[in-house]
């Protein structure tokens, strides 16, 4: 194919990109929905020096996400957040990336996530407990709660760690993830040393992050555990062998902070959404406590229960499709390529979006509709693989999805079991796209307990 015959994909005029930058700071999930509903699967948005290219195909996700992954790094939003996490499992590239992930891979084999079971089961027991003073009060945030179960789960699991002495961490996050998305509005072109506000947070944050680094890893040095197979633990060994104090340091630092984030955070943005989902509908609500009282009675839940919670992971697929925890993957093609037949330069910042992807009318009849029923695994489909990627895909496929899926699944079900949450009226729960979906404002829901007459009620 010739420069003079490459195919181009259809977008905005040029003179659109003032309104196209006023939108992508008001209302992301709205461009990107609006562009691939009015110009196709493939779409080309030029603003200024930058040259966007949104694709929404399953092909196209495949291709760019694993068969030609190699040809493609991170892109807009995520170079920025280096700025805070530096360079982690979510950031880094090359050779670098491939030794992080060895590193920590064993601690996400299944024999050792089954290991940790009863560390999630015993979280999500006292979760119940808490939420249960609130039966017949007024609206809790069930996020705030469920957010702080996934940091706790977090730091017992992986880094055999207490979490909960670190009140600072969560606002730490805030601030590196509103400076990540505020240079992804701005498509960096605003000048770092500008001393904005967002900006002087963002100082202060990764100050805060580097002192709680700095304990955990002091507090397990001084208390080593033996044969540890946590992350801490391997991440001190491998780190030991770099020469320069200060390289090691900093890995030490860069790998811990994206763990602290990727790790607890999208697994409560998979919670919090189902939850929401569920409020407001009480049938799905019903089937999910009848499914938890089938298998677990009145009895403490065990890991060996999992592959039973059948209706509950149809119910986290579901809300995963239309709340996906990463709702964008950007990368950057180092090379030419050809994506669906259109050519994407060297440079180009290609946005593979999981969250208009897992709305396709193609593939998703009625996409906006909550239907567990999709994702019944007696139901054959011609849906393709690529349709539905909510840990990602290719190499980059998300390390800690297993867990992520136990935690969710023991959570949901323990809730669904011993408590009915329901909907505040007039209250609508909003997606706030960060680097991960979340949801806006919280989760306000009432508790109440469950009785016969609910049951029969909501049926």
């Amino acid at each position: 194919m010739t420069a003079s015959t490459r195919r181009v994909p259809p977008g905005p005029p040029r003179r659109a990109a003032p309104g196209i930058l006023r939108q992508l700071r008001a209302d992301r999930l709205g461009l990107m929905s609006g562009a691939v509903r009015e110009y196709g699967d493939a779409v080309r948005v030029a603003i200024g020096p930058k040259t966007l290219y949104i694709f929404n195909h399953p092909d196209h996700a495949k291709h760019v996400l694993a068969d030609n992954a190699a040809n493609y790094h991170k892109g807009i939003g995520y170079t920025e957040a280096k700025r805070a996490l530096g360079d982690g499992l979510l950031t880094s590239e090359g050779a670098l990336w491939k030794e992080q992930r060895r590193t920590i891979q064993p601690v996400f084999q299944h024999k050792r996530i089954a290991g940790q079971a009863d560390v999630i089961i015993d979280e999500a027991l006292e979760l119940v407990e808490r939420l249960r003073v609130h039966q017949g009060s007024g609206p809790v945030d069930v996020l705030d709660e469920v957010t702080a179960l996934t940091l706790g789960v977090l730091g017992s699991t992986l880094l055999d760690a207490d979490l909960g002495a670190f009140e600072s961490i969560g606002h730490s996050f805030e601030a590196v993830q509103d400076q990540a998305m505020f240079e992804m509005e701005t498509l960096g072109m605003v000048p770092q040393w500008l001393p904005l506000k967002g900006q002087r947070a963002l100082r202060t944050a990764r100050a805060d992050l580097e002192r709680i680094v700095e304990t955990l890893v002091a507090q397990r040095k001084g208390n080593p555990i033996e044969a540890g197979d946590d992350v801490l633990t391997r991440l001190i060994a491998s780190t030991a062998k770099e020469p320069d104090k200060r390289v090691a340091d900093r890995r030490m630092r860069d790998e811990l902070v994206t763990l602290l984030l990727a790790g607890h955070e999208t697994t409560a943005s998979t919670v919090g959404w189902t939850l929401n989902l569920v409020s407001q509908h009480p049938d799905v609500r019903q089937r999910l406590h009848e499914e938890a009282v089938a298998v677990y009675g009145d009895r403490r839940p065990a890991y060996e229960d999992l592959t039973r919670l059948r209706y509950t992971h149809m119910v986290l697929e579901e809300a995963m499709r239309l709340y996906p925890p990463v709702w964008i993957l950007p990368r950057r093609a180092l090379a030419d390529d050809e994506v669906g037949g259109y050519h994407v330069p060297a440079g180009s910042e290609v946005l593979i979006c999981p969250y208009t992807l897992h709305r396709h009318p193609r593939y998703w009849p009625e996409p906006d509709r909550f239907n567990p029923e999709r994702f019944d695994p007696d139901v054959k489909t011609n849906r393709p693989r690529y349709a539905h990627i909510p840990f990602g895909a290719g190499p980059r496929f998300c390390v800690g999805n297993h867990l992520g899926m136990m935690e969710s699944a023991f959570i949901i079900s323990t809730l669904m079991r011993d408590l009915r949450l329901e909907k505040v009226p007039g209250v609508e729960v909003k997606p706030e796209p960060m680097m991960s979906l979340r949801l806006g404002g919280g989760l306000p829901l009432t508790v109440h307990k469950w009785t016969a007459a609910a049951g029969r009620s909501a049926a």
